[in-house]
Order: C-alpha cells, then sequence, then structure tokens
C-alpha cells in the first residue's frame, strides 16, 4: 500500500555543537518520505522554487519517492536556519524564509486521490482540511503539527484533528494542546478531540502510544553518535506510518510494531547531518536495530528467572 505525504521539502542551515552544515536538504515532507521509502511506495506532495538543487532532487529520485507532486515555482526555496546547543532536544531558530511556500496550496493529481495511507506532516491546518477534502478516504490519516499551529490556529487545528485517525506529536506540544501538565492525562484529552490513536515523542525518553484501551511505551536507544536532531520527529512518523501501510494493518499488534520501526527510523536520522545517514540505509540495519530495540525492553525471562531463584540471564 502506498501513502502520500503533504508537507514541506526546506534547504536547512544548521549548527550543532558537532558541526555547522549551511543549505542542506530538509523538510517535513523529506525526512518522512526517506524513512518511509524502506517499507514502501511513497509520493510527495510540497512545493520549492527555480533555486532548488537538482542534486536533491535526484536523491529523493535515487529513495524510490515519487516526486510528480513536487511543484516548483518561480522564486526561492522556503529556507529555515537554527541552532542547537547541548541539549540537542531544544533548538534555536535563527531564520524562516517561506518564499514559494507562503502560497503553497497542495493540489492533487489523480494518483495522490486513492492512496490507502496519508500523512499531513507540519502544515497550515485549513492547508490539511483542505488535502482531506481532495482524497478518498483513506485507510488511515496520520497528522503532524506544532506550537505555532496550536497557539495561533487552534479552532481550525481542532476541526482537522476531528478528521484524523492518528495524531503524533512531541510532549511538549501535547501539554500545550491539552492544557494538562501530565503527560497521560494530555493524551487522554487529546483522544476526546477526535484521534483514535495519539503518539507523543519524548526524544531521548522514547514515545508513547495512546488509544481508548491501552498505553504503550517505547524507549529510546541510548546513542553514542548524534551529531543532528532536525528531521528526526519527521522520520519517525515516516517509519511509523511506513510500516503500517507495507504491512496493510492497523491493529494494536501492528501499531506497537510500528512505534518501533518509526524509534529505529529516528535513531539513524539523528546520526548526520540531514538526511543523509537515512539515505545510506541497509534492510539489515534497519532490522539489526529492531532487534536492539527488541532487547532493550525486554524482561520477561529476566523477572521469571528471579521468581524462580535463579541467576538473570
Amino acid at each position: 500500500m502506498g501513502i502520500l505525504v503533504v508537507g514541506s521539502v526546506v534547504l536547512d542551515s544548521v549548527k550543532t555543537p558537532f558541526g555547522i552544515r549551511e543549505e542542506i536538504l530538509g523538510g517535513s515532507a523529506t525526512y518522512f518520505s526517506v524513512a518511509a521509502s524502506y517499507f514502501t511506495d511513497v509520493s510527495i506532495v510540497a512545493v520549492v522554487g527555480t533555486d532548488f538543487p537538482e542534486e536533491h532532487i535526484s536523491f529523493l529520485q535515487s529513495k524510490g519517492v515519487n516526486i510528480s507532486g513536487l511543484e516548483r515555482q518561480k522564486g526561492r526555496t522556503f529556507r529555515w536556519k537554527g541552532e542547537y546547543g547541548l541539549n540537542l532536544n531544544t533548538c534555536t531558530t535563527l531564520d524562516t524564509q517561506l518564499n514559494v511556500f507562503a502560497g503553497f496550496s497542495p493540489k492533487l493529481l489523480s494518483p495522490h486521490r486513492t492512496q490507502d495511507y496519508l500523512f499531513l506532516a507540519n502544515i497550515d491546518p485549513d492547508l490539511q482540511r483542505s488535502v482531506l477534502e481532495q482524497v478518498r478516504r483513506p485507510k488511515l490519516i496520520a497528522c503532524d503539527t506544532m506550537n505555532y499551529w496550536i497557539e495561533n490556529t487552534r479552532e481550525s487545528l481542532l476541526k482537522t484533528l476531528s478528521k484524523i485517525d492518528l495524531l503524533i506529536i512531541n510532549d511538549a506540544e501535547a501539554q500545550q494542546l491539552s492544557g494538562e501538565s501530565n503527560i497521560t492525562r494530555a493524551a487522554r484529552n487529546i483522544l476526546s478531540l477526535g484521534p483514535s490513536v495519539v503518539v507523543i515523542k519524548r526524544g531521548e525518553y522514547g514515545a508513547l502510544m495512546f488509544n481508548s484501551k491501552s498505553v504503550f511505551s517505547v524507549p529510546a536507544l541510548p546513542m553514542e553518535e548524534v551529531l543532528d536532531p532536525t528531521g528526526a520527529g519527521d522520520s519517525f512518523a515516516g517509519g511509523l506510518v511506513g510500516y503500517l501501510a507495507a504491512t496493510n494493518s492497523t491493529d494494536e499488534a501492528s501499531m506497537r510494531r510500528a512505534v518501533v520501526y518509526g524509534s529505529v527510523m529516528a535513531s539513524f536520522d539523528v546520526m548526520d547531518f540531514g538526511p543523509q545517514r537515512l539515505g545510506t540505509l541497509t534492510y539489515p540495519e534497519i532490522e539489526s536495530r529492531y532487534r536492539e530495540f527488541h532487547r532493550l525492553a525486554f524482561f520477561e525471562d529476566i523477572v521469571k528467572n528471579r521468581f524462580q531463584g535463579e541467576e538473570p540471564l
């Protein structure tokens, strides 16, 4: 099953304690599509300017991303500049130039309208709903948002949330959206707004998935090599939705595995600047890291042996 992602393709300038990169490939739709491409077919809808480098187009095509919906308009491409300190969970935005993205109005081609899986990346909630008006009801509609939309377009965002199945946001956004400081209460509040599943990203502390009946927690993988966390959240979403589309299943067990695969893809993203590490991945590496997450959280045999008076494995 294929995925349609509607979002941004950006030229990022990033500074972290481990280096500086100028005008590298970025954007929510970029990270999502590259991560998801390892699981299934992905089509991207976004806009870039006439200055967008052909090498980035070639990179997306090399990952099998369908770029028929990547519109090139006269003008400059969306640019973002940010800086991370030693606390890589916090980024200071230094400059944002929307350029051609300021007038972005997604217009879907006929093949896009019938995709079974849809990811509405971090864009204006009015635009997110305009996409929903153009598609046949997908099997799964997943959505992301951010603090700006929560603060400035709340009523529009609530209309969007009433129409989706899965919301993927970070912990601070969940608290802001719900007005609850406690993450569990925040998730329950957000579930009442429309989504049947809420996944809350917690950076170095992992991720939580909530539905009406259960809670699932995935730890973060302890990483010794973290160079740039930009795009980790969108890579997480790409792995999660990519796995669901690949298996064409959204039951509880599939959702739990999907959250782990999302965590796997995010863990690779942070290892290099931009989507470069994602671009060089192999399937054996993805499966090997999935097993690492399994070992990290597995405890049943150890607990059993302790109750039997045996030494832990």
